[in-house]
C-alpha cells in the first residue's frame, strides 16, 4: 500500500490524493480497528507475510496520524491538505500564466461553481479540493454501485483535465526543483 502510495504521489499527485482519501476512509470504515483491517483487508493481499507485516504497519501509522491530528471521523491528513494547498497556489499562478491551463479551467469552471452552490452553506474547499472531491465521488458512486448522472460524469471528466494539466506542471516543478 505504502509503494502505491508512493509510486501515485511520484508520478501523478492528483491519483496520490485520491489514493490516499480512499486509504482514510478504509482507515473509518473500520473505526479503526487494526485487528480488523487485517484480516479483512491486508489478509487478502496475493503477497508474503513479511510484505504484509509491513501494509498493517502502513495502516497503523496512518490510523495513528489520523487520530492524532483528530479526524476519525471526517477532514483529511495534514499533509494531504498541504498538498491541496500547495496545488491550489500553483493553479492560481497558472490561470495567470498559461493560456491551455486557463482554457482548461474554464471548461471545469461551471461545474466548479455547481459544486460551490451544491455544498448548502459548508465550506467545499479551493477549487483544486472541489475537482479532487468531484473525482473521488464519482469514484465512490461507481464503488458502490450508485447510478451516475451524465453531469457528474461530464464535470468529473473537466476536473480531470484541470487536474491533468496541474499534475503536469507540479510534477515539472518537482524534477527541476534544485533539491
Amino acid at each position: 500500500m505504502q509503494s502505491i502510495a508512493e509510486k501515485k504521489k511520484s508520478q501523478n499527485i492528483g491519483e496520490y490524493l485520491v489514493y490516499m482519501y480512499q486509504m482514510e476512509d478504509l482507515i473509518r470504515s473500520y473505526q479503526g480497528n487494526m485487528e480488523e483491517i487485517q484480516q479483512y483487508v491486508v489478509s487478502h493481499y496475493p503477497v508474503s507475510e513479511q510484505e504484509k507485516a509491513e501494509i498493517t504497519r502502513w495502516f497503523e501509522e496512518l490510523r495513528d496520524n489520523m487520530m492524532s491530528q483528530e479526524i476519525m471521523e471526517k477532514d483529511h491528513l495534514r499533509e494531504l491538505r498541504d498538498l491541496v494547498e500547495n496545488l491550489a497556489n500553483l493553479h492560481w499562478k497558472l490561470l495567470k500564466t498559461d493560456k491551455t491551463y486557463f482554457e482548461t479551467y474554464n471548461k471545469a469552471k461551471p461545474h466548479i461553481l455547481e459544486a460551490i452552490l451544491a455544498s448548502d452553506g459548508e465550506n467545499p474547499g479551493n477549487e483544486i479540493q472541489i475537482c479532487i472531491n468531484g473525482i473521488y465521488g464519482l469514484l465512490l458512486c461507481r464503488l458502490l454501485g450508485k447510478k451516475v448522472d451524465d453531469q457528474q460524469i461530464k464535470a468529473a471528466e473537466a476536473f480531470g483535465e484541470v487536474l491533468s494539466l496541474l499534475n503536469f506542471n507540479y510534477q515539472q516543478r518537482i524534477f527541476m526543483s534544485p533539491n
